[in-house]
């Protein structure tokens, strides 16, 4: 599943190639995605001006003129390329945005959990988006904030770092990975965490979340590919899915553990 540094880099990709175009209208294939795609998007976005390309959580926001915002998200398996507006859509191909220059941004996505949104009023007050916690990049996430929100939480630390009310866009990977450059085992109830540890947690999580990013800068060009194949990045992950192997750090054979109905990747020497 895309998280939210191959959504940022989607984002980065689709940019240049959206911002500041006129949106000619939409054409849908397949309006059966996670939410259904909205009736009249065509007739809703047709002589809008793209003014802006931003993400909120995994979800990307394009911002129009004279109003009116689409909210996108990739589901499991979704992808965006820009594509000549006359390319020939394969089976999963299921909306395109027509741009005034004779170009769509193209939604793929064959396990349609994805998702196209329309919404007139402002974006960070849509069901989606209202109530979300603080972008993991941002200022405002810190390990004061953590530690203050974790107060009495008896669930796992990696299940509080991935609770979409106290920071967005922190999925299974990043969880796992972040919590091994801070130290904390995943298991650990997030209320027994103190000061200190949620300091080191929220510098490791934008350590991580930037090195992603950083990385997947390499493959901006793939996002005017026709073919739609995935344009994310192969990421150099230090314990995920890295069961028995050596810690990078002290050599101790990886563990994983179901927490939170998820797999989690942990070095049991370096996160006691």
């Amino acid at each position: 599943m895309p998280e939210l540094p191959e959504v940022e880099v989607t984002r980065l990709g689709i940019q240049p190639h959206v911002e500041g175009r006129r949106l000619e209208g939409a054409r849908v294939r397949e309006p059966r995605l996670r939410w259904p795609v909205p009736d009249g998007l065509d007739q809703a976005v047709a002589g809008r001006r793209v003014t802006a390309v931003r993400r909120r959580a995994k979800y990307l926001v394009l911002a129009l003129d004279p109003g009116g915002s689409l909210l996108i998200h990739l589901g499991m398996s979704g992808s965006l390329r820009v594509v000549p507006a006359t390319t020939p859509p394969q089976a999963h191909d299921h909306v395109d945005l027509l741009l005034d220059n004779g170009t769509a941004l193209r939604l793929r996505d064959p396990r349609r959990f994805g998702a196209i949104l329309w919404t007139e009023a402002p974006p960070e007050t849509h069901p989606r988006l209202a109530g979300l916690g603080p972008e993991p990049l941002d200022p405002a996430f810190t390990g004061e904030h953590l530690h203050r929100r974790s107060r009495s939480r008896t669930a796992s630390v990696k299940a509080f770092l991935m609770d979409a009310k106290v920071v967005v866009g922190i999925g299974n990977i990043y969880a796992s990975e972040a919590l091994f450059r801070a130290g904390l085992h995943p298991a650990r109830p997030a209320g027994e965490v103190d000061r200190a540890g949620y300091d080191r947690l929220a510098a490791a999580v934008a350590e991580v979340l930037r090195a992603a990013i950083a990385a997947g800068g390499t493959t901006l060009r793939d996002f005017t590919a026709s073919d739609g194949a995935p344009g994310y990045f192969r990421q150099e992950l230090a314990v995920y899915n890295r069961t028995g192997e050596p810690c990078p750090a002290c050599g101790t054979p990886l563990e994983k553990a179901v927490i939170a109905q998820r797999s989690s990747f942990f070095c049991p020497h370096c996160q006691p």
